[in-house]
């Protein structure tokens, strides 16, 4: 049978791994080596924009695009993977049990939010990590405006202070009142422990937001943190109770389960360690990619977030790596020295930063502007056309 490269995911990392493993395979006129992707379903789902209203359309179809290079798509979703049999486990479309072989495994199976032991936790918050939960925050918000008028009604509560918060709290309030009215009394929170608004985000960006916070009218309650969460509300760890129908888990995130399959370190988010070409440390025919890679982007110290930022050119290498490793190539490193943030602050603009200090450099609408350009154009994938798609997955392409 031959040679075959399996690719666990159909996020960022995974999209990009398949389409440059299909790349090298057209450079090196190698037709007898099978690239597969093994997901949920047939499409990339565009998470960084999962803050945003109309989340159902956030898609981007993948079965033309694999077509038109050659890479096989598989509806499952693994559950095991067995390193020195080579094989993974799988529930197929029709919810059956299946097994499935491999000569290379790329893992990009993502991550999924944090859920800490909070009592009332899991039966009564929203967030915005995956399509489905982010579609019943939406359904539940439109929802609202068939219950009576009330403060907890008209207040949400942002559980954490990160990117994923600041960006969700930030657009609540126009969201709410498009629902509600344009007079409704809407009051949107952020709870977190850091000592300061925006702590986590670093002193450069620290004014926008809180001038951002203060023009949308979001409040914030810092050096804090939620202790329960029932059906009315949430109490702090001071006592206090803050009465609201809709309260959004934000905190944190941590790399797919399946990383648990694989032998190997793995740091405090569960990712796997990586060496420079994205194989996992100790693992002869596994390599990881985005989320759950712990993965060095340069040589001061510094390693991936978990960002399409870092999983798209994670993918290029990781694809490219995985067949020349098989095909007896030389690999490409994979080091990403240049790091950027783009954080959306509602109706205010954006903040657009770089370098790891975060360094100041748009804001307002020329950030926003910039902001609406990634989030729509960049980190789409590219059009079905197989020139076009395999030119884009070179790993060489110079990279932020």
């Amino acid at each position: 049978m031959n040679p075959h490269v399996l690719i666990i995911g159909a996020g960022f990392a995974g999209v990009w791994s398949a389409l440059s493993a299909a790349r090298l395979l057209d450079q090196a006129k190698r037709d007898d080596v099978r690239v597969s992707v093994l997901a949920p379903q047939p499409e990339l789902r565009i998470r960084p924009r999962f803050y945003e209203s109309d989340v159902h359309g956030m898609k981007a179809p993948l079965g033309a695009l694999f077509e038109a290079v050659g890479v096989t798509f598989i509806k499952g979703q693994a559950h095991g993977i067995d390193a020195d049999a080579r094989t993974v486990r799988y529930t197929d479309a029709d919810g059956q049990p299946r097994q499935i072989g491999y000569d290379r495994l790329i893992l990009a199976a993502g991550s999924q939010v944090a859920r800490p032991v909070v009592p009332g936790l899991a039966e009564h918050t929203f967030d915005v990590d995956q399509m489905e939960s982010a579609m019943v925050l939406e359904r539940h918000l439109v929802d609202l405006a068939n219950q009576p008028a009330s403060p907890a009604r008209n207040t949400v509560v942002v559980c954490g202070g990160g990117f994923t918060g600041i960006e969700t709290a930030t657009e609540m309030p126009a969201r709410l009142r498009a629902i509600l009215g344009q007079d409704a009394p809407v009051r949107v929170i952020v709870v977190d422990r850091g000592p300061s608004i925006g702590a986590a985000l670093g002193a450069g960006i620290i004014p926008v937001i809180v001038e951002a916070c203060e023009q949308a009218g979001v409040e914030w309650l810092s050096g804090t943190s939620v202790v329960a969460v029932d059906a009315g509300g949430v109490t702090l760890d001071d006592g206090e109770y803050i009465a609201s129908k809709t309260v959004i888990w934000t905190v944190g995130v941590k790399a797919s389960p399946l990383t648990a399959q694989v032998p190997g370190e793995r740091d405090g988010f569960g990712r796997l360690r990586v060496d420079e070409h994205l194989k996992v440390a100790g693992q002869a025919h596994i390599y990881a990619t985005g989320d759950v890679a712990w993965a060095a982007v340069d040589d001061l110290g510094n390693h991936a977030l978990m960002t399409c930022q870092h999983a798209i050119p994670m993918g290029r290498h990781s694809g490219n790596n995985a067949v020349a490793d098989l095909l007896g190539l030389a690999p490409v490193m994979y080091r990403q020295p240049k790091y950027v943030t783009c954080l959306d602050l509602g109706g205010w603009g954006a903040a657009f930063s770089e370098g790891w200090e975060r360094e100041l450099k748009l804001q307002g609408q020329e950030g926003k502007n910039l902001k609406r350009q990634i989030n729509s154009v960049w980190i789409y994938p590219p059009a079905a056309d197989r020139a076009q798609a395999l030119a884009a997955a070179d790993p060489l392409i110079p990279i932020v």
